[in-house]
C-alpha cells in the first residue's frame, strides 16, 4: 500500500485537493453528495447530535469545511475550518470575535481596500487600530501590547511579502494572536498555520473556486477557545454560506491544483514578458528573482500566485490599455479561470498611482494571453 493510501496527510498535492473532504464510500451513493437544503431537521427528545438547525449546521458546509482544512493543514486533526457567506464575513468573524473596547489591533496599511471600513467600525466599537506596510515587516514597529496581528501577505493589490515565522514569533512572545490573509497565495501556495499564525482567513470567492460564481469565506484555526468565539460570532451574525455555494465551491476545489499550476506558471511568464515593456514600471510578482519580496517569498510560499501588477505612465493609457485586451476581462475579481485586470485607482481605496493594473492571470494558453496583453499595450500607445 502507498503512503497516501495509508496516511492522506503524505499524499501529493493533485491527490489531496481531487479527494478533499469526500465521504467514505457507499454503494448507490454520489462520491460528492449534492446539496442539502434544510432550515431545520429532525429532532425529537433532547438536542444533540450534528445538525440541529440550518443557521448552525449543514451537512454540505461539514464536507466543505473538512476539504479546506485537509489543504491548509494536511494531516492535522486538530484544526477546526469554518466556512462563510463571504472573505469579508470571515475576516470580520475574526475580528468582531476575538477583540474588546479596550484591546489594539494591527492591520497592513496595503492590504484590501475594505480594510479601511473595517478601521471604522472597530474604531466605533472602542478599539485601537494601528497600521503598517507589509513589506519590510514594518507591523513589527507598532506591534507592541497588540491583542491581534492581522497579515496580509502577499498584499492585495501590491504584492508586497513580510515574513510570517518571524511576526509570528514577535507576536506570540508577548501574547498576541496572529491571523493571515491567505487569499492570494491559496492553501496551495502557502500555509499560514504550519508558518505559527493562529488563523487563516481566506476569500474562497476567489482561486480556491476559481470560476467566479462563488462567493464564500472561511476561517481555519487550531486553539479550540478561539475557534469556538469565531462559531459563535457566525451563529449571532447569521453569515453562513447558502448550500449551493457550498457544494459549488467543494466540486471546484478537485481542480484547484491544475488551475493554480498553469495560472502561476503563466502569471510568471507574463511577468517576464512585461519587464521587456518600457511603458512599464512597478511592476511586481513574487515570483521574479528582482523582485523586493522574492526572498522572503522563497522561504515561506511553495507558489507565487496567479496576480500581476504594475503601471502605466496615466490614466489614459491605462483605460486604453484594458478597451484594447481581447482576452481579458475588465473585472474587480482575481484568480478565475479567465485573466481579468482593473485599474485598481477607480475605487478609491488603495493608494497606488492611476494607472496602476492588477492583472490576475486565468487558464488561458499561456502564448495566447501573453500575446493579447503585448497587443493592447502598442495599440493602446497610439
Amino acid at each position: 500500500m502507498s503512503e497516501a493510501a495509508e496516511d492522506p496527510g503524505r499524499a501529493g498535492e493533485g491527490t489531496r485537493v481531487v479527494r478533499a473532504g469526500l465521504p467514505e464510500p457507499v454503494k448507490h451513493e454520489p462520491t460528492l453528495p449534492g446539496p442539502v437544503f434544510a432550515a431545520h431537521f429532525h429532532l425529537p427528545g433532547e438536542a444533540t447530535g450534528p445538525y440541529r438547525y440550518g443557521r448552525d449546521e449543514n451537512p454540505t458546509w461539514t464536507l466543505l469545511e473538512r476539504a479546506v482544512g485537509e489543504l491548509e493543514a494536511p494531516g492535522q486533526d486538530d484544526v477546526e475550518t469554518l466556512v462563510f457567506a463571504s472573505g469579508m464575513a470571515a475576516i470580520s468573524s475574526v475580528l468582531f470575535s476575538q477583540l474588546r473596547a479596550g484591546d489594539a489591533v494591527v492591520l497592513p496599511s496595503d492590504g484590501y481596500q475594505v480594510l479601511p471600513l473595517v478601521r471604522a467600525q472597530l474604531e466605533a466599537y472602542g478599539i485601537e487600530v494601528r497600521t503598517a506596510p507589509t513589506g519590510g515587516d514594518r507591523q513589527l514597529e507598532v506591534l507592541d501590547g497588540a491583542r491581534l496581528l492581522w497579515i496580509e501577505s502577499p498584499s492585495n493589490p501590491g504584492l508586497d511579502v513580510c515574513d510570517i515565522r518571524r511576526l509570528v514569533a514577535a507576536a506570540h512572545a508577548q501574547g498576541t494572536l496572529v491571523a493571515v490573509d491567505n487569499t492570494l497565495a491559496t492553501p496551495l501556495g502557502q500555509r499560514p498555520l504550519e508558518l505559527g499564525a493562529d488563523f487563516s482567513v481566506a476569500s474562497g470567492t476567489k482561486q480556491l473556486t476559481g470560476h467566479g460564481d462563488v462567493l464564500l469565506g472561511y476561517v481555519v484555526g487550531r486553539d479550540t477557545e478561539a475557534m469556538a468565539a469565531v462559531r459563535r460570532w457566525r451563529k449571532i451574525v447569521g453569515a453562513i454560506s447558502g448550500p449551493m455555494e457550498a457544494w459549488l465551491a467543494h466540486r471546484s476545489i478537485a481542480t484547484l491544483a491544475l488551475r493554480v499550476e498553469r495560472q502561476n506558471t503563466t502569471a510568471l511568464a507574463l511577468a517576464e514578458s512585461l519587464k521587456q515593456r518600457p511603458e512599464v514600471s512597478g511592476l511586481r510578482h513574487p515570483g521574479l528573482p528582482d523582485d523586493p519580496a522574492h526572498e522572503v517569498a522563497a522561504r515561506q510560499m511553495r507558489r507565487y500566485g496567479c496576480v500581476v501588477s504594475f503601471t502605466l505612465p496615466t490614466r489614459t493609457r491605462a483605460e486604453r490599455f484594458l478597451e484594447s485586451l481581447r482576452l481579458v476581462e475588465d473585472a474587480t475579481s482575481f484568480g478565475g479561470v479567465r485573466s481579468t485586470a482593473e485599474r485598481r485607482r477607480r475605487w478609491g481605496g488603495d493608494d497606488v498611482p492611476e494607472g496602476f493594473i492588477r492583472m490576475s492571470v486565468g487558464a488561458e494558453d499561456p502564448e495566447d494571453l501573453i500575446a493579447d496583453v503585448l497587443r493592447a499595450l502598442d495599440e493602446s500607445a497610439e
